[in-house]
């Protein structure tokens, strides 16, 4: 597969690129935790959570479309779809945006997967039709009493304290508990349209109704959720904004504070191209695509025997 998946990228013409595992900045995302390391001179690494931030360092200085395969680490992560050191497959192309990279994403997934699946044409919902679809919630309205009823209903109760929780917490449990599982088991389903808050490091437009959302998608197929895609922002202030607003949320919850990474902030300054990107998973492809039942399957070394 990997064989199969660096070929077509050679086909395609992209840039072949390898940048840093360990950097003196880590990811703010509230719902991620970087691993630490140190070197001998007793300064604080982290090892990237995703190859994003460099690769967007070298969009920046001219690199174009670009791509690569890279070990990535996320802490606290284990589970039946979890590992903490998994493979990723991360991509950009310039001048490129959601529809062009949903369509490209689609194509990938089936150079990778053949003669082991054989997939019907991809399915593709917004993220407010798929929450309606599958568990009767309209996120513009919804209330957390709302959300939290219906998680109930489906078995799913919060294991730790909810009392610092924002609505699009709830709202991830549901995607994570309750939607995400039913989607794409006819067909690989994209979801694209997220909320405004919900953005993470995708631009923001107009759903044509007049409410802002992420121009950021996701691929599921067996219920399992495979890619996230952005079109990327380019606003370094934005940005920055984002990540003040992921400090504060760290500070809400207890989480300890990670060092923002100045080096993308200059980047995006000095001027990224308008580009969209994609981050896939190798290992829960392999599940896929073998229809395994836990990505411990698809690992030669899951944590626990690594």
């Amino acid at each position: 597969m990997l064989a199969r998946i660096r070929a077509w990228f050679l086909a395609a013409g992209l840039l072949e690129v390898q940048t840093p595992v360990l950097s003196r900045a880590a990811v703010s995302d509230p719902a991620l935790e970087s691993v630490r390391g140190e070197l001998g001179d007793g300064l604080p690494r982290w090892l990237h959570t995703s190859p994003e931030f460099a690769m967007k360092r070298l969009l920046a200085a001219g690199a174009g479309d670009c791509w690569q395969i890279c070990p990535v680490f996320r802490d606290g992560e284990s589970g039946r779809l979890h590992n903490p050191e998994f493979t990723l497959i991360e991509w950009y192309r310039v001048g490129a945006g959601v529809t062009a990279m949903v369509a490209e994403v689609e194509r990938l997934l089936r150079a990778a997967v053949v003669n082991r699946r054989d997939l019907p044409p991809a399915r593709c919902l917004t993220y407010r039709e798929a929450l309606q679809e599958f568990s009767g919630v309209d996120w513009r309205g919804a209330g957390t009493h709302e959300i939290a009823g219906v998680l109930a209903a489906h078995g799913v109760v919060p294991a730790a304290s909810t009392a610092a929780w924002e609505l699009d917490d709830w709202l991830d449990l549901l995607m994570g508990a309750v939607v995400g599982p039913r989607l794409g088991h006819d067909a690989p389903t994209f979801v694209r349209d997220y909320p405004a808050s919900q953005a993470a490091l995708a631009r923001l437009r107009d759903d044509g109704d007049g409410w802002p959302v992420g121009e950021r998608f996701e691929l599921y197929v067996d219920g399992i959720e495979l890619a996230n895609g952005f079109h990327e922002l380019c606003d370094a202030d934005e940005q920055r904004r984002r990540f003040e607003c992921d400090q504060q949320q760290r500070l809400r919850r207890g989480a300890p504070l990670r060092p923002l990474d100045e080096h993308l902030l200059a980047a995006l300054r000095h001027g990224l191209p308008d580009c969209a990107g994609v981050a896939l998973g190798f290992d829960r492809l392999v599940m896929v695509a073998l229809r395994l039942p836990s990505l411990a399957d698809a690992l030669p070394f899951p944590i626990d025997r690594a």
